[in-house]
């Protein structure tokens, strides 16, 4: 498996806020922050201070990590991760509300995680809601964990193509929405990201999924590799929990085009964005632009 190694929240309403967590770029962002901090680094403190988060931690994660040098950080989808010289990989998920802080003034109740390196760094992870979670694996072991095995492949990655997506969208009934969102097409897309890649390519977001021409595939793509790239280059976007490492806000959510803008004007044509529930998520669209007027 591929490790990919990548270098003022609008006016929305509560129960738009509710339904979204960390994404793609958030994660890519916080991988950047603890690389700076964890690459190369000796872990003197591994410490959950807690018996667990979604899951339990690995009851042997303090034995394993303790002593180890980190050697790389990565991540795959919506996970982060954190090698060491002794072959082991640390996964970690963000869940809903989950953060790395680095160097925290105090240890806080939702602080479940504490790291120390040699150079006297420390980082927490704190997840209020603990909807997270931390598993280790060994590292020539990461293509058989569970949730990669049928993953599909990374959105910024050169074997994401519009060719490839159309393959894998070939013959799909189910909404083009939605599709995006099944991991096994592809890799780590979320909501917010997804309303905006469709509006940016001029697709419906309830378009039957294996009726994009290839000229329409090859634009989607292109517009979701333009959407994250810039997500990831903006830190993100300031959720209601997220945050960067270093404690610093995303500001991608000034650029959303659509998404968390019901009843705005759309930045093209003007008419007002609209919004539609699927399957417990909120969908943000022109329907002048995306050809959907419902």
């Amino acid at each position: 498996m591929r490790i990919i190694l990548q270098s003022g929240l609008p006016d929305c309403r509560i129960n738009i806020l509710s339904e979204i967590m960390p994404e793609l770029p958030e994660v890519e962002t916080t991988v950047a922050g603890l690389r700076s901090v964890l690459e190369g680094q000796v872990l003197t403190l591994v410490e959950p201070r807690r018996a667990d988060l979604r899951t339990p931690f690995p009851p042997d994660l303090r034995q394993r990590m303790t002593g180890a040098r980190v050697t790389l950080l990565g991540r795959r989808a919506k996970y982060g991760l954190i090698e060491t010289d002794r072959a082991d990989m640390l996964i970690f998920h963000l869940g809903m509300s989950g953060r790395w802080r680095v160097d925290p003034g105090e240890i806080g109740k939702h602080d479940h995680l504490l790291l120390e390196t040699e150079a006297g760094r420390r980082l927490s992870l704190c997840d209020p809601r603990r909807f997270g979670f931390v598993s280790l694996v060994r590292s020539d072991a990461l293509d058989h964990y569970p949730a990669f095995l049928t993953m599909g492949p990374e959105p910024l990655g050169e074997d994401f193509t519009g060719t490839s997506l159309r393959a894998r969208l070939g013959g799909k009934k189910t909404a083009i929405k939605l599709a995006l969102l099944d991991q096994r097409v592809v890799a780590g897309l979320g909501n917010i990201y997804v309303c905006e890649a469709l509006f940016k390519a001029g697709i419906a977001p309830d378009r039957a999924a294996g009726s994009l021409s290839a000229k329409q595939t090859s634009a989607l793509v292109a517009a979701i590799k333009e959407v994250l790239t810039a997500a990831i280059a903006a830190g993100g976007s300031s959720l209601r929990d997220y945050a960067r490492p270093d404690g610093e806000l995303g500001y991608f959510a000034k650029q959303w085009c659509v998404y968390g803008r019901e009843g705005e004007p759309c930045p093209r044509c003007g008419a007002p964005v609209l919004r539609r529930t699927e399957g417990g998520r909120s969908t943000f669209y022109c329907g002048v632009c995306q050809g959907l007027r419902c």
